[in-house]
C-alpha cells in the first residue's frame, strides 16, 4: 500500500478520538427533552425558580468549554496528544457520574458540577480531537478526516435526541440515566487511547525522537516509505521557527493581524447568536410551543439533529467546490428567512395543525441552512486567514469567543423567551441580516488559495 490510505491503524486512532467530539454532540443534544423532569426534581427539593435553574444547568456547561479549550492546548504540547486524551477521557467519566448520581442523592449542585465538568471535557476534546487528527492523517485525507469531526458531533446529537424520547430514557425515571450515559464514550476512550498511537508529528517535532516518530507513522500508513513526509515535517518546523510567533496582544496590536481577527470572531459570534443554540437546546420547548404534543415535540426535535447530520454529509463536497464565502452567505441568509417564518408559524399555528407542521418544517429548514456553512465554516476560516506564526493564538480567541457566545445563548433564551413570547427568535433574526452584511463585504473568498495569498490580501 502507497504512502496515504486510510490503514487499519490509522482508522482505530481516528476513531478513538473523535469520540470527544461524540461527547460534544451527546451532550449538546441532551439535555433538551429532560427540560420538564429536571424542573420538577428541582421544584421538589428547592424552594428556586426552577425555570432560571435550568438555564443555569444548561449554560454551565458552556463555562465549562471555555476552561477547557485552552487546557487542551497546554495539555497536548506540555505532554503530548495521546495523554491529553486520555487524560480528558477519564475526567469525562467522573463528569457523567456526577450527573448520573444527581437525583438518587437529591443533589442540585452534583447536577451543576457534573455539567461543568463535562463542559471542561467537551471544550477540551473540541481542541485536542481536531489537533490529534489532523496531525495523524495523511495530507490528501488531512480534509476528509477533518469533516469526520463535524459527522461525530452531529452523530453525538442525534443520538442524545433518540434516547429523550419517552419510551427510552425521556421520563422522570430516565433522565439520570440520560445525563449520566456520557460515561459511554469517555469509558470507550478510555480503554482504546493507551493503543492508539501518539501523534509522529509531536514526537518528531516536540519530543525530538526521530525512530519512534518513523516507526509509528510506517505503522499508521502501513508502508515504510515515509522519508518524503518526514521531510516535509522538517521542512514546515523549519518555515515555522523561520516564522514570528504572534501573541493575543499582537493580533490586535497590528492592523495585518487585526482585520482577520474581526472577521473571525464575527464568524464565531454569527455561528452561536443566530440562534442555533437556542433551537438545539430548547427545540422539544419551541415544538410544544407550536402545538405538538410532549410525544411529539421530542421526536419532532430528532429531525433538527438529523437535519444537521444530513447538511455536514452534504457540505463535505461543497466546501471545496462552491467555497466558503459562498456557503457562509448562503448559510446566514437561510437561516434568517426561516427565522422569520417560524415567527409567523408561531402566531398561526392555534387551532391549525397545517402551521403546527410548518412550524416544525421551518424550524428543521432553519437548522439545514445552519449546517451548509455557519456550523463549520468558523472553525475552519480561522486557520485559512493567518500564517504559522499568529495561527494558533487566533484558532484560540475564536474557540473561545464561541464558546462565551455559547453560554449568552443558553442562560438567556428562557428569559427571552418568557419576555417576548413568539417574537422570540426576532433578536436572532436581527442579528443575523447583520451578520450576512458583515461577511458579504469583509470575509475574502480563501478557496484555492495559499496563505500567502489570503495574508497578503490584509497587508494591503
Amino acid at each position: 500500500m502507497t504512502s496515504g490510505g486510510a490503514t487499519g491503524p490509522l482508522l482505530y486512532a481516528v476513531f478513538a478520538a473523535v469520540l470527544g467530539m461524540l461527547q460534544f454532540g451527546y451532550n449538546t443534544g441532551v439535555i433538551n427533552a429532560p427540560r420538564g423532569f429536571i424542573e420538577n426534581f428541582i421544584k421538589e427539593n428547592y424552594d428556586v425558580n426552577s425555570g432560571t435553574i435550568f438555564g443555569v444547568i444548561v449554560s454551565i456547561f458552556a463555562i465549562g468549554g471555555m476552561i477547557g479549550c485552552p487546557l487542551a492546548s497546554w495539555v497536548a504540547d506540555k505532554r503530548g496528544r495521546k495523554f491529553a486524551l486520555l487524560a480528558n477521557a477519564a475526567f469525562g467519566v467522573v463528569g457523567a457520574v456526577f450527573m448520573g448520581f444527581s437525583k438518587v442523592s437529591s443533589s442540585l449542585a452534583m447536577l451543576i458540577i457534573g455539567r461543568f465538568l463535562i463542559g471542561i471535557n467537551c471544550g477540551f476534546a473540541t481542541t485536542a480531537s481536531p489537533t490529534y487528527v489532523s496531525e495523524v492523517a495523511p495530507v490528501r485525507l488531512r480534509g476528509a478526516f477533518g469533516t469526520v469531526n463535524q459527522l461525530a458531533v452531529a452523530f453525538g446529537l442525534v443520538g442524545g435526541q433518540i434516547l429523550g424520547i419517552d419510551v427510552v430514557l425521556g421520563s422522570d425515571d430516565g433522565w439520570p440515566w440520560l445525563l449520566g450515559l456520557a460515561i459511554v464514550p469517555s469509558a470507550v476512550q478510555c480503554v482504546m487511547i493507551p493503543f492508539a498511537p501518539e501523534s509522529p508529528r509531536y514526537l518528531l517535532l516536540v519530543q525530538r525522537d526521530e525512530e519512534q516518530a518513523r516507526s509509528v507513522l510506517t505503522k499508521i500508513r502501513g508502508t515504510s516509505e515515509i522519508d518524503d513526509e518526514i521531510k516535509d515535517m522538517h521542512d514546515e518546523d523549519h518555515a515555522e521557527k523561520q516564522e514570528e510567533t504572534f501573541t493575543i496582544p499582537d493580533l490586535v496590536r497590528i492592523k495585518s493581524l487585526r482585520t482577520p481577527l474581526i472577521i473571525g470572531i464575527v464568524m464565531h459570534l454569527s455561528q452561536q447568536l443566530g440562534g442555533i443554540n437556542a433551537v438545539l437546546y430548547y427545540s422539544s420547548t419551541i415544538f410544544i410551543n407550536t402545538g405538538l404534543s410532549e410525544r411529539d415535540a421530542r421526536l419532532a426535535s430528532i429531525g433538527v439533529g438529523s437535519m444537521l447530520f444530513i447538511m455536514a454529509l452534504v457540505s463535505i463536497p461543497l466546501m471545496d467546490r462552491l467555497g466558503r464565502r459562498t456557503l457562509q452567505l448562503c448559510g446566514l441568509g437561510g437561516m434568517a428567512v426561516f427565522s422569520v417564518l417560524m415567527t409567523i408559524a408561531f402566531f398561526t399555528y392555534e387551532n391549525n395543525t397545517t402551521m403546527s407542521v410548518f412550524a416544525v418544517l421551518f424550524t428543521l429548514l432553519y437548522v439545514g441552512f445552519f449546517g451548509v456553512g455557519p456550523s463549520s465554516i468558523p472553525w475552519m476560516i480561522l486557520s485559512e486567514l493567518f500564517g504559522q506564526g499568529a495561527r494558533s493564538a487566533a484558532v484560540s480567541v475564536g474557540a473561545l469567543i464561541n464558546w462565551f457566545a455559547n453560554f449568552i445563548v443558553g442562560l438567556t433564551f428562557i428569559p427571552l423567551s418568557d419576555l417576548l413570547g413568539n417574537y422570540v427568535f426576532i433578536p436572532y433574526t436581527i442579528l443575523l441580516l447583520l451578520f450576512f452584511a458583515f461577511t458579504y463585504f469583509k470575509l475574502p473568498e480563501t478557496k484555492n488559495r495559499t496563505i500567502e495569498e489570503v495574508t497578503a490580501l490584509f497587508k494591503k
